[in-house]
């Protein structure tokens, strides 16, 4: 007979009730959260924001997976100093396992290098998809969160990417071009496809005031021409020169200056990301795979 109350441990870490003993019941894992990190123009130190958010996720006991996206300018491994033998396309052509290709990052961030194979994802046969989500299936365990550092502006693959992650974080700056850029991102993915949940992290920012004030350019603009567009404000990054100290390093911020300005920033935007679930539901790490492969 069940009984609703009297729960307690015993010593074998076993949930007693009454005179039974029922196994502790595993906690439900978290959907992975996908998100996609763009920017309209290029030279908003996008990939710089990637790498010092999964270094912030990776502390918070979060484990995370960077795919570096960008076929044109390919920073993360640069900007970490990496070499990578293989990427996404030695596993479309069958010589290399997912678990192959994966580079080692910070602390336990792993990244799943930038290649012509990406682009490749979108001329694969239906058989070719199949088997690339049964092997992309199998690193979902192993991850918390997949952050997407896409190319700069809004090219297809930007599109592509934006369209199958669960989440969409725009980085700007202070200059009026990152803005008009930006919006014309933003407005692309509204007005063609239907997006509406978007979220904006202001970079290089003079001050915390100043990051909330170019976010209300962005905000009105949208709200007067995009009905129905959801902006959230993330936070902002502010200006920082161990930001360029790091990156003659080729380490991460968080790694190399974690008492900075620009760190602690980056630390309190995951933070607010972890806390805040995204305003759609975000789905399975499945469905994402299956809406980038078109399946």
């Amino acid at each position: 007979m069940d009984q609703a109350v009297g729960l307690r441990k015993n010593g074998n870490g076993e949930l007693k009730q009454g005179g039974f003993v029922a196994k502790d019941r595993p906690v439900p894992r978290q959907p992975v959260r996908v998100m996609a990190v763009s920017s309209g123009k290029g030279g908003v130190g996008k990939s710089n924001v990637v790498i010092n958010l999964a270094v912030a996720f990776d502390r918070m006991g979060l484990k995370v997976l960077i795919m570096d996206a960008d076929l044109g300018l390919a920073n993360i491994d640069i900007l970490l100093g990496l070499a990578p033998k293989y990427n996404l396309s030695h596993v479309l052509n069958g010589q290399k396992k997912i678990e192959e290709v994966l580079v080692a990052g910070p602390g336990q961030v792993r990244i799943m290098p930038a290649s012509s194979g990406v682009q490749e994802l979108t001329r694969l046969t239906d058989e070719q998809k199949l088997l690339l989500l049964e092997l992309l299936d199998g690193i979902e365990t192993d991850i918390d969160v997949l952050l997407i550092d896409t190319s700069a502006g809004i090219s297809d693959m930007v599109l592509y990417f934006n369209l199958a992650a669960h989440e969409k974080i725009i980085v700007v700056t202070p200059e009026p071009t990152s803005l008009t850029d930006a919006y014309a991102l933003i407005k692309v993915l509204y007005s063609k496809h239907g997006e509406r949940h978007f979220r904006i992290l202001v970079n290089s920012a003079t001050s915390e005031a100043a990051g909330k004030t170019i976010f209300a350019k962005i905000s009105k603009v949208a709200d007067h021409f995009l009905d129905g567009l959801s902006l959230d404000y993330l936070g902002a990054i502010p200006h920082d020169s161990a930001v360029t100290k790091s990156v003659l390093q080729q380490r991460a911020l968080l790694e190399v200056f974690p008492q900075a300005p620009a760190a602690q920033a980056f630390l309190a935007v995951a933070d607010t990301i972890r806390k805040t679930q995204p305003s759609v539901n975000q789905g399975t790490i499945q469905f994402f795979w299956k809406r980038l492969l078109n399946l």
